[in-house]
């Protein structure tokens, strides 16, 4: 038997150990070579959303290597510490440090090989499917089957590379220890886990200020800064001392501790806590900021339909040279007619500008004429008339609804204007002209005034000319060859070729094309984060897997003593299959509370509604693929540990 036999007879007969890693492994290949498929489409780029689509699976492709190094990486570190023993018999029958090293870089290319190959071959099945999936996701049609040689290619070199990377940073973990040392591998005695209260109460601190300066802070860079370092590192102390401290006081209720099985699992809990902190921590930290996407990319998608069933203007044309705008409207105009659909449109002025005391918030102003003429057409109620220092207030934004009623006091930063709040309107519907939450509507007199301050402190006031088709009502449902959505598309390739052309200055909006376009990007990357969780997902229980195969020795020993003592193989299976569901339903507990807590300030910061099904609908997903695989894991866990009870 020659030395690459002796490898692969090594693998084989750990099998049950590297399965997991290898299908894990593979999976990721897997997905790296069906994204590469959907990047090197040669029609990805003819397409309108191509470029961007691309751009998102690309970003995709660089946190799916990266996880995967570092997945591998600690892995096989994990590995190499349950095989002491097996080292250092070798070491014991002659083997030197070189044929160590050889033999575990012949055993990590021998697996690395393997799941690539598997990968790609999956990958390769499955990527018709895959290109029918994605194409639906994100609004892409006609993308046919091609033969991936490129991203084959690519995949293999780029993960074969990472294998030998890794297999050569692994010779760093074997140590010269002595032969009696490699001997006893994992089954010598633990120290009781230890805990610093000191470091306990700074994790306490560290969530607390991550929590505190969103909510106090806004949202600028150095706030999401400053909340994403303490909150992480605030996770970490919280697996590596908060949760044994917390254990350790646990213990000394003999009335909570001692009582049925609970002496066993919660003594046993410290160990398993803080051996596993680290793998712990880094799956809460990645669940957590997928179901973060989640919730942040569909409370968008959420607003993006609540906007456009509220908006009544199917077009907006924002007016910025003069010169070009007869033509540009009698183009429009011709369009409209040409399809044989009745419309009506209005000419606007108006002007945002920032309200003192509430940040974020910038209302359109707009003079009570020109709302009194929106307002009929779309069956909103008129305004009261105003004077001169009065404002009607249409819509006020969710975040300052308690302060902005009736007899409040509003000042305009741009202008210093001082406006009493002499009415407010609740609506479905938005009668600003660019869909804005918020209208303030002021008296004719006074919006020149404030329009005349406007220009003179260089700041515009918008001209826009908004039309209202009344056959296209807002609150249907947009399907692929509703007139408006042909029309719109055709109006806004008109506009930019336009502007292509410098025949216009002008913009073109369509509430149509702008609903799909925000519909398209949400929905990509809802898809992305789908198999990037996925990836998370397997590769969690994978690991989690490796580490209690790793420790199944030693609690075999454990729960064999206990047997003799008089444990029940019932209460063997309930002490561990309580320790397997913490370990697996923790991170998902931890992480959907940090998810819930954290997204509330980010949205209302900007300007959106928290939408809490979603996050909870992400949460449920990660915990139901944690329960299929907290379930195999625990069968073939108890299954063994059943074998050594007497």
């Amino acid at each position: 038997m020659n030395f690459p036999q002796f490898a692969f007879n090594n693998v084989r007969r750990n099998s049950r150990a590297y399965f997991a890693y290898f299908v894990s492994s593979a999976f990721m290949v897997m997905i790296f070579f069906t994204y590469a498929v959907f990047i090197y489409h040669p029609d990805i780029t003819q397409t309108p959303m191509g470029n961007m689509t691309r751009t998102g699976m690309q970003f995709a492709e660089y946190i799916i290597f990266i996880f995967s190094f570092l997945f591998v990486f600690y892995s096989i570190s994990v590995f190499l510490k349950a095989r002491n023993k097996e080292l250092g018999i070798l070491t014991m029958l002659g083997a030197t440090n070189g044929q160590l090293n050889r033999l575990i870089f012949v055993e990590n290319m021998f697996i690395g090989s393997a799941s690539i190959v598997v990968g790609v071959l999956s990958g390769l099945i499955l990527s018709k499917m895959f290109l029918l999936l994605s194409t639906k996701a994100v609004g892409i049609e006609g993308m046919r089957f091609y033969w991936p040689l490129y991203p084959a290619l690519l995949t293999a070199g780029v993960f074969l590379l990472l294998f030998l990377i890794i297999s050569l940073f692994t010779l760093l973990f074997i140590r010269s220890h002595r032969v009696i040392e490699l001997l006893k591998g994992s089954s010598s005695a633990k120290p009781e886990p230890k805990a610093s209260i000191g470091i306990s109460l700074l994790c306490v601190a560290l969530l607390a200020t991550g929590l505190l300066s969103l909510q106090r802070g806004g949202l600028s860079p150095l706030v999401l800064l400053v909340a994403a370092v303490t909150g992480i590192a605030g996770t970490y102390f919280f697996y590596t001392q908060l949760s044994v401290l917390t254990i350790r006081l646990l213990k000394r209720s003999r009335r909570l501790l001692w009582r049925k099985t609970r002496l066993i699992w919660i003594s046993e809990m410290a160990y398993k806590i803080k051996d596993n902190a680290r793998m712990l921590f880094m799956v809460t930290v990645v669940t957590s900021i997928a179901c973060m996407s989640v919730g942040f990319v569909l409370s968008i998608d959420a607003q993006n339909k609540k906007v456009f069933s509220r908006s009544p203007f199917a077009f907006k044309y924002y007016n910025y040279n003069e010169q070009f705008a007869e033509r540009d409207l009698q183009e429009i105009d011709r369009q409209l007619l040409a399809i044989g659909v009745p419309y009506s449109k209005f000419t606007t002025q108006s002007f945002f500008s920032p309200v003192e005391g509430m940040p974020g918030f910038s209302p359109e102003t707009m003079s009570r004429s020109t709302y009194e003429q929106i307002a009929a057409s779309i069956s909103l109620p008129q305004s009261e008339k105003l004077a001169v220092d009065a404002a009607f207030l249409v819509n006020p934004v969710e975040a300052y609804r308690d302060r902005l009623t009736k007899g409040a006091t509003v000042t305009l930063k741009q202008t210093g204007t001082v406006l009493n709040v002499t009415g407010v309107l609740q609506t479905d519907k938005l009668p600003s002209s660019n869909g804005s939450n918020t209208l303030l509507v002021v008296a004719d007199d006074t919006f020149q005034s404030m329009a005349a301050k406007q220009q003179e402190n260089n700041r515009k006031v918008s001209s826009k000319v908004l039309y209202l088709v009344p056959a296209w009502p807002a609150d249907r449902a947009l399907q692929p060859d509703d007139p408006e959505l042909l029309l719109s598309k055709k109006l806004n390739e008109w506009n930019q070729e336009s502007k292509n052309l410098k025949q216009t200055d002008n913009y073109l909006s369509s509430r149509a094309q702008d609903y799909l376009m925000i519909k398209q990007a949400t929905s990509l990357f809802s898809f992305i984060g789908v198999f990037i969780a996925a990836i998370f997902s397997i590769a969690s229980a994978s690991f989690l897997y490796f580490k209690l195969h790793t420790d199944l020795n030693q609690d075999s020993t454990m729960y064999h003593m206990l047997s003799k003592t008089g444990m029940s193989i019932r209460e063997m299976k309930h002490a561990a299959t309580v320790q397997i569901a913490m370990l697996f339903f923790i991170p998902t507990i931890i992480s959907t509370i940090q998810t819930v807590v954290v997204l509330r300030p980010i949205l209302h910061g900007m300007g959106l509604t928290p939408e809490y099904g979603p996050v909870l609908t992400a949460s449920a997903f990660f915990a139901a693929a944690q329960v299929v695989y907290f379930l195999l894991v625990r069968s073939r866990y108890l299954l063994h540990l059943k074998k050594v009870m007497v």
